[in-house]
């Protein structure tokens, strides 16, 4: 039996949460086996999402492609704000009711979320559909009525994204990651794809039908997300005598979930106003190229969202159980993954960025500097492994929330003062700023507060590894300026070598745990917290 002090803003009531709870010693192999299988639906959607990209820079003009990707921008911010930090809020209460067995208080709990969630979206879509011309003007003045229509379809489909935002969320919270994969990560992203495809093989508009093609996924997806939801929710409450009143669990929930609405609207913002502001500052045209660049960074960000969605609920569960060793545990095998997954992802991607740019067609060359920089970022943002996450799972949201107002006023600030004077490259230097502030000072307060940090043996390891294998044979032949087969033939070799080490140092990385995707074979994972 583990005493659990609440951390949700309510009553610092202590609980008892039984030993053998759902989720409780889920250990490695759980978590490997949902991450292999949210990797492969991760690497997927991110696939269909890059081809998505390339088939709107080729099918439309640089211009046009510019306010499409501007106008979407403006959707995923609204739909971010609609979402109000409850992807986090209710992952974090289902996972924590679960492990302490209180099913009496999940029903009350997903609607509690729900229910602003659903008000605050319809809102959004209405306030985005009346101001669309007035931002339009002011983030799209080169686009015209065109981007006014554009905008218009897009936020219109805001309430029905936030909504399967949240079901999904809410899904993962029943540590069920099926939803995610076959909704989300398949579903939606294939069929955006199949349907901008389309339009831009019939030469339809970019002012209509591409939007229409891009957001009516989004319909289907909250449809089958919020059924699949409804179903995890009457099998929870089978056995509930009395369910808890929503009443009574929402200023826990809110009290909780607050600070998080603003933490998750900061950090959308940081993503995606560089493009808007690109637009509104530089023209459509800049903003296409940036956007092109930074497509790169999702590809290899794939692993730290299939890592992260696996880990969530069960570091939720770990910490209600006041487990710390085993929420260690999680952290440092977690990012000794990430680590291994992502690195190597980036060095690939700093040194093919020229070859690689020239996908989106002509004129998008000029992104180069971009993918460098940013390529660069992202190894220093992966290294300190999901430490947002870990904070929120841990109760910390009022500090992810100062951090995140703190990354994005540097990168707004950052973004007024550089793009007009540098461009792109002075949008990927904010964001550069921004980036390291919110990792690193989370990184801090995590060792702080609870003494966890991601450098364990596997994290070392991997990032030895990825070092040695591709940065430092890539790095040294591109700057001496090899053509592109010597540096394909240096990255087949390197991968070799890198597979190679992996496997030696398996033990280290905690790749024994992969082990428990073989059907019915229980984890191996269960080991002591991974050595600091």
């Amino acid at each position: 039996m583990a005493a659990v002090t609440r951390t949700d803003g309510g009553a610092t009531a202590t609980r008892t949460a039984p030993a053998g709870g759902p989720g409780a010693g889920a250990g490695l192999g759980g978590a490997a086996r949902q991450s292999f299988a949210n990797l492969v639906g991760v690497g997927l959607a991110a696939v269909a999402g890059f081809g998505l990209n390339i088939v709107i820079t080729r099918g439309w003009s640089v211009r046009e492609a510019g306010m499409f990707f501007a106008a979407t921008s403006a959707f995923m911010i609204a739909a971010s704000a609609a979402r109000l930090g409850t992807d986090v809020g209710t992952v974090y209460f289902v996972s924590r009711y679960r492990a302490l067995d209180q099913r009496e208080r999940i029903r009350g709990t997903v609607l509690a979320g729900l229910l602003p969630v659903l008000a605050v979206g319809a809102l959004l879509g209405l306030a985005g559909w009346l101001s669309a011309p007035a931002l339009a003007a002011a983030t799209m003045p080169e686009a015209g009525p065109d981007a006014v229509t554009a905008l218009r379809i897009l936020l219109a489909f805001v309430p029905l994204a936030a909504l399967n935002d949240y079901a999904l969320a809410a899904c993962r919270g029943f540590g069920q990651m099926r939803p995610l994969l076959t909704v989300e990560r398949l579903g939606r992203t294939l069929v955006q794809f199949v349907a901008v495809a389309v339009a831009a093989w019939l030469g339809l508009s970019a002012t209509s039908a591409l939007p229409l093609a891009w957001a009516v996924p989004y319909l289907l997806a909250a449809a089958v997300a919020v059924v699949w939801l409804g179903r995890l929710v009457r099998r929870a409450g089978r056995r509930v005598a009395q369910p808890v009143p929503v009443g009574e669990l929402a200023g826990p929930f809110w009290r909780f979930t607050g600070p998080r609405a603003l933490s998750s609207l900061a950090a959308i913002v940081v993503q995606r106003l560089d493009i808007v502001l690109l637009s509104a500052l530089r023209g459509p045209a800049d903003a296409a190229v940036y956007t092109a660049a930074t497509r790169f960074l999702a590809l290899g960000q794939l692993s730290s969202v299939a890592l992260s969605s696996s880990v969530q609920h069960r570091l939720a569960a770990a910490f209600a159980r006041d487990d710390r060793a085993e929420a260690r545990q999680l952290y440092q095998a977690a990012t000794g993954w990430l680590v291994l997954l992502a690195w190597p992802a980036y060095l690939v991607f700093a040194a093919f960025a020229g070859p690689m740019l020239a996908l989106f067609g002509s004129g998008y060359g000029a992104g180069r500097p971009v993918v460098l920089l940013l390529a660069l970022t992202m190894l220093v943002a992966t290294g300190c492994g999901m430490v947002d996450m870990v904070l929120n799972m841990a109760g910390r949201t009022a500090w992810t929330f100062y951090n995140a107002m703190a990354g994005t006023v540097l990168n707004v600030v950052a973004n007024v003062a550089l793009i007009p004077v540098y461009g792109i490259l002075g949008a990927a230097l904010a964001w550069t700023a921004s980036i390291l502030v919110t990792n690193l000072v989370p990184l801090g307060q995590l060792w702080w507060s609870l003494r966890l940090h991601p450098f364990g043996r596997g994290t070392r390891a991997a990032m030895a590894l990825a070092v040695g294998c591709f940065g430092l044979p890539l790095g040294a032949a591109s700057l001496l300026g090899a053509p592109v087969p010597v540096l394909a033939g240096l990255t087949v070799v390197g991968a070799a070598a890198y597979l190679a080490g992996a496997w030696r140092w398996r033990a280290a990385l905690h790749l024994d745990a992969l082990r428990a995707l073989r059907r019915g074979r229980k984890s191996t994972g269960a080991t002591p917290a991974a050595q600091s």
